[in-house]
């Protein structure tokens, strides 16, 4: 066991692993619950002696102190995805966004992002010698492969994942803080009425023994609550939650109908409460991916029946979405969308979906507009719609014309908002006839 000596050595509090940190370094920080504690904090600590350090992650569930404006000059946040504790950072100018499709962050990281230093969680190692990237390897993964100082906090709280492309030996760690805290854990989402009836659109949708990618939040849980019925559904998603293990254990997910990696649950990374991270503990069924594997669209196309579930901030009547922009402001960033919607299109017996209700801000405002806020990034393009559900209905674009496109929208959008978008119809399409009834909402639109 000649990796135990190394292991010693290298074992240092967070102020030393933070002292490595030099100036114009690029370092790439863990992901979402899988986020390391302790080494950011100390770093932060030691910010007067740091300038134009670059910090990429995405979402993150630490505090992410380096984004508060004290840390401005000392450090800057560079991501593809923001979240909550980053978005008032970024839209303030102490971050940039990049804009990249999520399965090809490693070609980013080898072409305009050299990594300095990977600061990731890790488990204890096993018998071998190997280091379980845990509940995050998504992009983590592709950044510890390719760093050139390794900083990793040694949490005897993480689980234990060792299947897939999940694992690192204890020789190529260079700093190791030994840790013991609890993941960040994710309260359930309040599912209401609105979200309860998209999640019974979307579950109509799905056949027995389809694959499923679904995110996070009330809608994707609602859609699960009404699979209960399936049979045999699999997962393949860049991330998953409690509701699937759930539905694991009532059997309705069994994964035995996949072409690719039968019987097997595949995704990137996990969040959730204790319940997930005890499923997920050494447990040989869940295989994590990179997103270089795990969401590449060549990977999701060779998955018959497969069922891409994502949402959208607003689409307008061509069908065009965001789901990252509010105007020019930055809310989110592309994530996996469009990796999975382009590989459900490039099998004809898969389903791309986009759902979301039909209204923000308590009701005030329609999703469904005549034009995108100005400024918005267009997250999929009207090319690349298929289904949309709101709480009104299910639309086909797919193949749609722009006339029908707007006419099936309207359908979908909250009546207080129709007659405005209504008029918006008539000023485009002014020699089509039509009738009031066809922009009612249909429990199905096709």
């Amino acid at each position: 066991m000649d990796w135990l000596e190394k292991y010693k050595d290298r074992i240092v509090t967070p102020d030393v692993a933070a002292s490595a940190i030099q100036s114009g370094m690029n370092i790439v920080l863990g992901h979402s619950a899988a986020a390391p504690q302790e080494i950011p904090l100390a770093m932060m600590d030691q910010r007067d002696r740091l300038t134009d350090v670059d910090i990429y992650h995405m979402v993150t569930l630490h505090p992410a102190t380096y984004m508060q404006p004290e840390g401005y000059g000392h450090f800057r946040h560079i991501t593809n995805f923001a979240h909550g504790n980053t978005r008032e950072g970024l839209n303030d100018d102490r971050g940039d966004f990049v804009p990249y499709y999520y399965h090809q962050i490693g070609d980013w990281f080898d072409t305009k992002y050299p990594i300095d230093v990977a600061m990731v969680t890790v488990t204890p190692p096993n018998e071998d010698g190997y280091c379980s990237l845990g509940i995050s390897v998504d992009y983590t993964k592709l950044a510890v492969d390719r760093a050139k100082i390794i900083m990793a906090e040694m949490n005897d709280q993480m689980p234990f994942l060792g299947y897939g492309d999940c694992l690192v030996h204890i020789s190529k760690i260079d700093y190791i803080v030994p840790t013991s805290k609890p993941m960040f854990q994710l309260p359930k989402p309040n599912i209401g009425p609105v979200e309860e009836k998209i999640g019974e659109y979307c579950a109509s949708l799905v056949e027995d023994g389809a694959t499923l990618q679904l995110g996070i939040g009330a809608i994707p849980d609602a859609a699960l609550h009404f699979m209960t019925n399936k049979k045999d559904l699999g997962i393949h998603t860049e991330m998953f939650s409690d509701g699937v293990v759930e539905l694991v254990k009532k059997g309705v997910i069994t994964n035995a109908k996949k072409k690719l990696h039968p019987g097997k649950l595949v995704t990137g990374f996990l969040m959730g409460s204790q319940m997930l991270y005890d499923f997920v503990d050494h447990n040989p069924d869940v295989l994590m991916y990179p997103v270089s594997y795990c969401n590449d669209p060549r990977t999701i196309c060779q998955m018959d029946h497969f069922v891409s579930i994502n949402s959208a901030l607003e689409m307008d009547l061509q069908g065009q979405s965001t789901a990252e922009t509010i105007g020019l402001k930055i809310y989110s960033g592309t994530g996996g969308q469009v990796d999975f919607i382009r590989g459900a299109s490039w099998n004809k017996t898969s389903k791309a979906i986009l759902a979301f209700p039909s209204t923000a801000k308590h009701g005030e405002m329609s999703r469904i507009k005549p034009f995108l806020t100005e400024g918005a990034g267009i997250t999929t393009p009207r090319d690349d719609i298929d289904y949309v559900i709101t709480e009104y209905g299910i639309a086909h674009l797919k193949g749609a014309s722009l006339r029908d496109r707007a006419r099936m929208l309207i359908g979908l959008s909250h009546p207080k908002f129709r007659d405005e978008l209504i008029k918006e119809f008539e000023r485009r399409f002014p020699r089509t006839p039509y009738k009031p009834w066809d922009f009612s909402a249909k429990e199905f639109i096709y």
